[in-house]
């Protein structure tokens, strides 16, 4: 009984090393996956028809600004004034009563100075694998930036990828500390679950909808002569 009971623990051990060898495995293939179409300096960015901004919460604890939110609202304003986008997909979550972080992003992008008329709300992104394959099917556009810390944008372009997209990334300043920390920790569990869902599970967005075209700079200036 005690060699049965011996061997099974290190079965059981040796699946436990194996399992988070192979997640870790995953973290690290997302990463390499994205490694030529990641860019941190806005002038090495080319110019793509759209920045597809990734959604999070605005306040967090004791209602701070969360840092997350307000360095990708930084980075996403830097494309626009750089000439790099004609125009801004915000894209997040809005499913329940006074939640409404597509408004949050595009009213805080106005008060930066990003023209209304030339930032889409999406208001159905309710996950990172909704946001990225409703850009090209609701909004027309596979060939974005998406906006977000580095390791959302490895993420959201390896899922891209899986859909046939051509985007690129750009990314926001990345938050340090221990919600930092705590945040990339959930990040690779995460990327196992980008993995089933893109070629497993086959997951779909929860909704679709009506196509949305995006302005151009110059359409806006057309309107508006």
């Amino acid at each position: 009984m005690k060699i049965n009971i011996l061997k099974l623990c290190k079965r059981f051990t040796a699946l436990l090393i194996l399992g988070i060898l192979s997640i870790f495995m995953v973290d690290y293939a997302v990463s390499l996956s994205a490694e030529n179409d990641i860019y941190t300096e806005i002038a090495k960015v080319p110019p793509r028809k759209a920045a597809l901004v990734l959604g999070t919460i605005k306040h967090v604890w004791g209602g701070k600004i969360n840092q997350f939110y307000s360095k990708r609202l930084k980075a996403a304003a830097e494309l626009y004034k750089h000439g790099k986008v004609d125009a801004i997909i915000v894209s997040g979550d809005n499913s329940r009563t006074n939640y409404d972080e597509p408004t949050d992003m595009k009213d805080d992008l106005v008060k930066m100075g990003i023209p209304a008329e030339q930032i889409s709300c999406d208001y159905a992104g309710f996950r990172t694998l909704d946001s990225v394959v409703r850009a090209k099917e609701i909004f027309d556009c596979d060939d974005y930036i998406v906006v977000s810390q580095r390791f959302h944008c490895e993420r959201a372009l390896f899922i891209a990828n899986s859909k046939d997209h051509q985007p690129i990334a750009y990314c926001a300043e990345d938050v340090s500390g221990r919600f930092g920390l705590k945040v990339r920790m959930r990040e690779v569990l995460a990327r196992c679950k980008a993995v089933l869902d893109c070629y497993i599970i086959n997951k779909e967005p929860k909704f679709y909808g009506p196509k949305v075209k995006l302005s151009s700079r110059a359409e806006i200036a057309s309107a508006k002569q």
